[in-house]
């Protein structure tokens, strides 16, 4: 039934969309039938759920209507024009060309003196900072709002900004202010019978408790708004209720509640181009799946969500925001400059003293540059010590997550040598007491029972060898030095025929990450016990060398040797190819019959390391 019930809805929404989508489509279609005055009276006659059902083609028709206005020179058109291009643009994801025609429109409603748009352009331009710079943000929108409070404290213009103000204190965790300001704008929706903005208030305080954790009562918000949106047949405002309804059921943990909601509003979101809430549907899907530890489909919303990202994180998008924040306040500060010099030159008319004129204006001037320079300063002075502060921030980030992760090795570490090892080593007593419990057994017996000892000794060895590289975050030449010195000291005492020599010409200070060192240990061991089974050597060479950026690491035979273009690499030298690549490194295998065999590892220093084989 429930899945029924969403059907029908959905149906009812494609039917509501297709007849109001008509209005925008008409809108076009009738372009060149009628006069550019009606063109743009039915362009911006449309209202905030007409022109948001399709905002690619909302941009469309903006972009028409700007350049029919543009054409008329009269500034009150091209303004508005821009305003409809700024929220197209918004709802396109468009971030930058959005608060671009914000500005646009701003400044010629400014020019004109229209308060009323002037002060609602700055609510909008507080509104599309939000999430690039909060504090310029509630700076704007504070400013907007309390000009409409005292030009016209009744306009539909003001709920918006109760409504979006209490939205910047909620992302500014300022959460009484945000409620204040939400029920603020309700009660003036109220009070004008602001169909639109009700429901939006209610969704809003909603929100608020939500951060509270009062579920109950925004509930009952919620509800409230969900009622008004589906009596208007309001298909923006019911996709929003679903992502509240969401929003509510994901902190409640009640992880399938919220899915179906998510993905109602998913649904009709992506019909109809929504695209700030199909990208949040998308990220909440993605977080619900994810706590239900459902992967799949966690993964799949996480990499739509990831393509719809926000084109606002690009940097060349960031500076250019930043660049039209700072033509916007330059405009402001030269009209500033314009009106203090027109003071002046009315000083001078009354005064009809031409030197009192010329102190005051390079006075002004002076004074001017002094205080700009002074702000200068001061804001580089922040900057630096912010800068500072986020540097040390990051450091003593970095270093608690290696603590961490040291803490993390040790622990591994200690569990294995405690648990793994002397499991290990009562495998081995184990096996001796068979051995001497089984005298009288046959000799095959005692053959595989000293096997299978000898071969977990050696596996006891080899974990040895991984505690000692998980005990370190870094291991340094000295202690692969020493290490490879121990092995080949077991190695003497398998092999008396074999004479070995380590050539060791690199710095001791000189350092390997853990993952590093115990590669570069495993291969030449590797290398090494390749040499003794099959090269029938009397000579085996380490070396062990540094030539500019790149660590040369060396295992040289004086035995049979191979011809590499004919004979198939076995798994050890196979193991050591990965081992080597999997630090970015290159391994060279130069060998020839009779000639004996080398095994290379190049290592560049600055850790950017290729994979290439060398043959001769």
């Amino acid at each position: 039934m429930r899945k029924f019930y969403f059907i029908l809805i959905l149906l009812t929404h494609n039917n509501i969309h297709c007849q109001q989508k008509q209005k925008i489509d008409s809108i076009l279609e009738l372009k060149n039938n009628i006069s550019n005055e009606n063109f743009l009276k039915l362009v911006f006659d449309l209202n905030f759920e007409q022109a948001v059902l399709n905002p690619k083609k909302l941009l469309k028709l903006s972009k028409k209507a700007t350049d029919i206005a543009l054409s008329t020179k009269n500034n009150n058109l091209i303004a508005k024009s821009y305003r409809l291009q700024s929220l197209a643009y918004h709802y396109t994801s468009s971030y930058d060309l959005s608060i671009e025609n914000t500005i646009k429109a701003a400044n010629i409603f400014e020019k004109n003196n229209d308060v009323n748009n002037y002060a609602f352009s700055y609510i909008e331009l507080g509104w599309r900072l939000k999430y690039i710079d909060l504090n310029k943000a509630l700076k704007y929108m504070n400013k907007g709002i309390l000009t409409l409070e005292e030009k016209n404290p009744k306009s539909e213009n003001l709920v918006e900004g109760y409504n979006n103000y209490g939205t910047l204190k909620t992302l500014n965790k300022e959460i009484d202010s945000a409620l204040y300001f939400h029920k603020k704008s309700l009660k003036l929706a109220k009070l004008i019978k602001d169909k639109i903005g009700i429901p939006f208030a209610f969704s809003n305080i909603a929100n608020v408790y939500l951060k509270q954790s009062k579920y109950v009562i925004a509930k009952k918000y919620l509800d409230s708004a969900f009622n008004i949106r589906k009596k208007r047949n309001d298909v923006y405002g019911i996709t929003d209720s679903y992502l509240y309804y969401g929003d509510l059921y994901y902190q409640k943990k009640e992880f399938q509640n919220a899915i179906i909601n998510f993905e109602k509003g998913l649904t009709i979101s992506s019909n109809n181009n929504y695209f700030p809430l199909k990208k949040y549907a998308l990220k909440l899907l993605h977080k619900s799946y994810d706590s239900l530890n459902d992967f799949r489909n966690s993964l799949k919303y996480f990499k739509e969500f990831t393509q719809m990202k926000d084109s606002i994180n690009n940097v060349s998008k960031a500076n250019k925001i930043n660049e039209l924040q700072i033509k916007f306040e330059t405009a402001k500060k030269e009209k500033e400059i314009v009106k203090q010099k027109e003071e002046l030159l009315e000083k001078e008319l009354a005064l009809k003293n031409r030197n009192l004129y010329a102190i005051l204006l390079a006075s002004a001037f002076i004074i001017l540059a002094i205080i700009f320079y002074a702000v200068y300063k001061r804001n580089q002075l922040k900057k630096n010590q912010l800068q500072k502060e986020i540097d040390l921030k990051d450091a003593l980030s970095k270093i608690k997550t290696q603590n961490r992760l040291q803490e993390q090795r040790l622990r591994i570490s200690r569990d294995l040598h405690d648990n793994i090892g002397s499991q290990l080593t009562f495998i081995i007593s184990s096996i001796d007491n068979l051995k001497y419990i089984s005298k009288d057994a046959n000799q095959k017996l005692k053959d595989k029972l000293s096997t299978i000892s000898s071969f977990t000794g050696d596996t006891i060895h080899q974990l040895r060898d991984t505690i000692w590289a998980m005990n370190k975050s870094e291991i340094n030449a000295e202690d692969l030095h020493a290490r490879i010195l121990s092995f080949i000291e077991k190695a003497k005492i398998a092999t008396k025929n074999i004479e070995f020599s380590v050539d060791f010409n690199i710095d001791k200070s000189e350092a390997f990450t853990s993952l590093e060192g115990m590669n570069l240990f495993r291969v030449i061991q590797e290398a090494l016990n390749n040499a003794i089974k099959y090269a029938n050597a009397s000579k085996i060479e380490i070396k062990l060398d540094k030539k500019q950026n790149t660590f040369e690491i060396s295992v040289i035979d004086n035995g049979i040797g191979f011809d590499v273009n004919t004979v198939n690499l076995g798994s050890g030298l196979s193991n050591i190819e990965k081992r080597i690549s999997e630090i970015g490194g290159k391994i060279e295998i130069i060998s020839k019959l009779n000639s004996g065999t080398e095994i290379k590892a190049l290592i560049q220093k600055t850790r950017q390391m290729i994979y290439k084989k060398h043959v001769i």
